[in-house]
């Protein structure tokens, strides 16, 4: 870690450009949270303080072109994803598509991150067709805000601790084993991945016609909002989601901050209700 501190102005600067970019909301607690993601960075850029680094993300400083900026938030809003999490809501999903029975389906895993997720997905909806439970015209989309963790998504290569709760049938039928140097890490067969695709997408900005969509997933990016803009991205996302369409978010995010009615399925788990 570097000797230097984060003074509160400077964590104030920070967040504050944070929120006013992509919506990113940091409580004055999370100033820790804020030093320990970006000291070791700083530390490597050589500069002297986090002022200076508050001076390059903003594009003010000698190399400041937005790259610096997309680095700062892929430090900030990375946490833990793995294949399968919160398997409850795969369930319900599965259930919910063999009493359906849908010819054509398109999901949207709209905080992708480095693509857990809509593999998941993928590989559930592929069985489903496979089985006949669901029709072969399936599709699933993954955006994140970040460019790094797309990249990442797109060659979906993973370490296998990451698909712990991916079954052995499924690993078989879907992953590829690295060996030698790349041993410990599988990849994504090609003929599954050609089934997701990735794209770059703020939330907090007005969004093109994506849809329709019939499920949604936006789990575990809420808690990084304000309440405000919790309620304002939730509502923008729903417009992609076709009533009667399945909405996920985080089981541990607590109640749907919006104004789009939506009927209670699980927890965190809704159907967004017929106009």
């Amino acid at each position: 870690m570097p000797e230097f501190s984060l003074r509160p102005q400077t964590f104030e600067r920070i967040t504050a450009l944070m929120h006013a970019s992509i919506g990113l909301s940091f409580a004055p607690s999370k100033m820790s949270l804020v030093s320990s993601r970006l000291g070791p960075r700083i530390q490597r850029l050589g500069l002297g303080s986090f002022e200076a680094y508050a001076e390059l993300i903003e594009g003010h400083g000698p190399e400041g072109d937005g790259g610096e900026f997309q680095m700062a938030v892929d430090l900030l809003t990375t946490n833990e994803t793995y294949f399968f999490r919160e398997p409850a809501h795969y369930d319900l999903l599965e259930r919910e598509l063999t009493a359906q029975r849908p010819q054509r389906l398109a999901v949207w895993s709209a905080a992708s991150s480095f693509g857990d997720e809509a593999y998941s997905t993928a590989m559930l909806l592929a069985d489903m067709a496979q089985q006949g439970r669901i029709g072969k015209d399936w599709q699933v989309l993954g955006t994140d805000i970040s460019d790094r963790v797309l990249t990442s998504a797109a060659q979906g290569i993973y370490p296998e601790e990451r698909l712990r709760n991916v079954s052995p049938e499924r690993l078989k039928r879907y992953c590829l084993r690295g060996e030698d140097e790349a041993q410990g890490l599988v990849q994504i067969q090609p003929r599954l991945r050609e089934q997701v695709r990735f794209g770059q997408l703020n939330l907090c900005a007005p969004i093109d016609a994506l849809g329709p969509f019939d499920v949604v997933f936006l789990r575990n990016v809420l808690i990084y909002f304000d309440p405000p803009t919790k309620r304002a991205v939730v509502d923008r996302v729903l417009t992609q989601l076709r009533p009667g369409g399945l909405f996920f978010i985080g089981t541990a995010e607590g109640r749907v901050p919006c104004e789009t009615p939506l009927t209670v399925l699980a927890p965190g788990a809704f159907r967004k209700t017929a106009s």
